[in-house]
C-alpha cells in the first residue's frame, strides 16, 4: 500500500477568522503577556465582549484582568481610593474637544507608572497626537477586535528587542497505542534535519516514555530533574539535562521508571517549557494519552496541537471530545491538526478516513498506512523512519507534517474525484 498524502504549499497557514472580526494571523507571533494587572472600563456591550475574549486567550494566562462597566468617570472614582493597576483600558464616546478635560481627574489619581489605552469612537488624528503627547500609551478607534487589544498591550509591555520565543508543538494520541509518540519523534527529527534548526524533544510521559528507546539513548538525567527541581532550572541546567540525538536535535528524556508515583500538579511543566522556549526555536512535546489538570493546561497553552488517531469508533469518539474541549480551551487559535495512523491494518474493520473526519470538521494533515515491517524495524534499531529509508512514503509524510506544524506549509483541501475518491477506495478496502 502506498502513502496517501495531502498536497502542501510553501506559505503561512490560512487564517481562521474570529467572531469579533479579527483573525488568528494577527496573533500568530504574539508572545505571552507578562504578569501584569489590567482594569478595563467598557461603555458598550461590544467592548465588554471583546475584553471577555481577551480574558479567555491563552496568551493572557499570567495577566490579572478585571472588567468593569463604565467609562472615564468610573475609573477616576475607583482609583481615588484604590491603587492603580499596570494598565487601564477605557472605552469612551466623549467628543474629542472634551476628552482631555474628562481625563484630568483620572490623571490626578493615577500612579505615574500606570499605562492608559483609550478606545474612542472618533477617528481623529489631531486627538490621537494630543493624547500621545499627554502620556496616553495608545488610542484605538472602536470597534476593536480582541487581536487589536492584545497587540496594543503587547506593544506596551513586551520589549521589541527581546529574543523570540521558540515554537511549542504538542503531540497527543486520541487513544493509547495509536502511535502518537512515534509520530512526534519522527517529526522532531525531521524538523531538525530538514531545516537545520535546533529542536528539543521533551518526553512528558514520565513513567512509560519511549523517546530514549526510539533514539537509542540512556541519559542519566532528564525530565524528572527538570520537573522536580524547578528552582534550579535555567538554560545552563537544562543544557546539562539534554542528550544529543543528532546535530540539531536534543532530547529531554523521561525516566521511564516506576520507583515513584508521578502525581503532577497543574503547572508542573510550566517552568520547564518557559526555559525550553528561550533555548530552542522549536520544541516538540510528546504528551501521554491522559486528561488531567496538567495535560489540559499544557494543551491549552502551546502553539500547535497534533492529535493522532486510528480509524475506529473509540478513536473517533475520543478525538471528537478532544477537539471540542480544545476548541473551548483555545477559542482564538486554529483547531488542532489531525493525523490518521495505522490505516489499512489487515482484517481490522475501519471507518473510512472521510467519514472519520466529517464529524471533526477538519482535514487530516497526513494519512499514514499500516507498515509493521518498516516501523517495527526502525523502533527495534533505535532509528527514525527517514534514517531507515528516506525515500519511503512514510518518510515523505513525516517531512510534510514537519512543514505544516512549523508554519512552513498549509494543507490543501482535496479535490473531489481526486483524493476524495482515493480515500473512499481506501475506506472500502
Amino acid at each position: 500500500m502506498t502513502s496517501i498524502e495531502y498536497g502542501i504549499e510553501a506559505h503561512e497557514p490560512a487564517d481562521v477568522f474570529l467572531e469579533d472580526g479579527g483573525h488568528t494571523g494577527q496573533l500568530d507571533h504574539l508572545r505571552p503577556l507578562p504578569r501584569i494587572s489590567i482594569h478595563a472600563f467598557c461603555e458598550s456591550e461590544g467592548m465588554l465582549q471583546t475584553m471577555e475574549r481577551c480574558a479567555s486567550d491563552r496568551r493572557m494566562a499570567k495577566v490579572s484582568l478585571r472588567i468593569n462597566s463604565g467609562s472615564i468617570p468610573a475609573a477616576a472614582n475607583m482609583f481615588a481610593s484604590a491603587p492603580t493597576p499596570n494598565l487601564i483600558v477605557i472605552e469612551t464616546s466623549t467628543e474629542p474637544s472634551a476628552l482631555m478635560a474628562e481625563l484630568a481627574p483620572l490623571a490626578e489619581v493615577c500612579d505615574p507608572s500606570t499605562k492608559v489605552v483609550i478606545v474612542g469612537h472618533h477617528n481623529d488624528i489631531a486627538l490621537y497626537r494630543e493624547l500621545i503627547r499627554n502620556g496616553v500609551s495608545e488610542y484605538l478607534v472602536a470597534p476593536v477586535s480582541m487581536a487589536d487589544v492584545l497587540n496594543a498591550v503587547a506593544s506596551i509591555f513586551i520589549d521589541p528587542e527581546a529574543e523570540p520565543l521558540g515554537r511549542t508543538v504538542a503531540f497527543i494520541g486520541a487513544k493509547g497505542g495509536v502511535g502518537s509518540s512515534t509520530i512526534a519523534h519522527n517529526c522532531a527529527w525531521g524538523i531538525s534535519s530538514l531545516f537545520s534548526t535546533e529542536v528539543v524533544l521533551a518526553d512528558l510521559d514520565l513513567p512509560f516514555g519511549t523517546a530514549n528507546i526510539n533514539f537509542d539513548q540512556d541519559p542519566a538525567q532528564g525530565m524528572a530533574e527538570a520537573v522536580y527541581t524547578p528552582e534550579r532550572l535555567d538554560e545552563v541546567f537544562l543544557d546539562r539535562l539534554l542528550s544529543k540525538c543528532s546535530e540539531h536535535l536534543s532530547l529531554l528524556a523521561a525516566p521511564s521508571m516506576l520507583d515513584r508515583a508521578y502525581d503532577l500538579e497543574r503547572g508542573s511543566f510550566q517552568p520547564m517549557i518557559e526555559v525550553l522556549q528561550r533555548s530552542a526555536p522549536v520544541n516538540v512535546l510528546d504528551v501521554p494519552h491522559a486528561w488531567s489538570e496538567w495535560t489540559r493546561t499544557l494543551l491549552g497553552e502551546v502553539d500547535e496541537v497534533i492529535v493522532t488517531a486510528v480509524p475506529d469508533l473509540a478513536n473517533l469518539r475520543n478525538a471528537k471530545n478532544m477537539f471540542d474541549a480544545l476548541k473551548k480551551l483555545r477559542p482564538n487559535d486554529r483547531p488542532p491538526h489531525l493525523v490518521l495512523n495505522q490505516v489499512g491494518l489487515p482484517k481490522r474493520p475501519e471507518i473510512a478516513p472521510n467519514e472519520f473526519c466529517d464529524p471533526l470538521e477538519v482535514q487530516p494533515i497526513a494519512i499514514i498506512p499500516f507498515d509493521a515491517q518498516l516501523f517495527g524495524t526502525a523502533a527495534n534499531s533505535g532509528r527514525m523512519i527517514a534514517e531507515m529509508d528516506k525515500k519511503s512514503p512514510a518518510a515523505e509524510t513525516f517531512s510534510q507534517i514537519a512543514h505544516i506544524v512549523t508554519g512552513r506549509a498549509t494543507v490543501k483541501k482535496p479535490k473531489k474525484g481526486g483524493l476524495g475518491k482515493v480515500l473512499g477506495m481506501l475506506g472500502r478496502k
